[in-house]
């Protein structure tokens, strides 16, 4: 996958995705202390990491740990920038799943956005970037993403961008949504 030959950069009008950097710390530090988002954030089979950091230490060693899953080809972690302020306000996450079930090379989208930007104008830009690149990009035909049910505005979002229901749990956990490719 080209993908980790050499990172993209992507953008559109709302929002920019870059890989994130030890230098973005400071102002993730922003949304992955945000009480409010954390119910948000998808960390199903992230052996109990929840992604409450309280320390700019904690949000290093995160950074630390997403830059050696993109060196050993685990995933992309992107910082999500909003244009219109130039704030780095979450993240997006995209790997390619390979496992021996039913979503094999299935791709998984996690969103992780402070509390304040959990709205439908942010996150359709981000899940249209996601739909018109990422199938491509990780060799995959569907995408995959997480929102519970409290996550009303990400729900109407995802409704609205293509993405339905899943209706079943994959690996015990459940309140996914697929997006089928072209």
């Amino acid at each position: 996958m080209q993908v980790y030959n050499e990172c993209p950069v992507y953008g559109n009008g709302t929002v920019s995705l870059k890989r994130t950097a030890m230098t973005d710390a400071a102002e993730l530090l922003k949304c992955y202390s945000d009480e409010t988002a954390v119910p948000f954030f998808n960390s199903d089979n992230c052996d109990g990491d929840t992604f409450y950091y309280s320390t700019r230490e904690r949000m290093e060693q995160a950074i630390r740990f997403w830059d050696m899953s993109y060196d050993n080809k685990y995933f992309v972690r992107w910082t999500v920038t909003l244009n219109s302020t130039g704030e780095k306000i979450g993240t997006v996450e995209m790997f390619r799943r390979e496992a021996d079930d039913a979503y094999n090379l299935y791709g998984l989208l996690r969103i992780d956005l402070q509390g304040k930007y959990e709205t439908r104008e942010v996150i359709e830009p981000i899940l249209e970037i996601a739909n018109h690149n990422f199938c491509t990009c990780f060799g995959v035909k569907h995408i995959l993403t997480k929102a519970v049910p409290a996550a009303r505005e990400r729900i109407l979002a995802l409704e609205k961008t293509g993405y339905r229901p899943l209706g079943e749990k994959i690996m015990g956990y459940g309140s996914y949504f697929c997006r089928k490719g072209t």
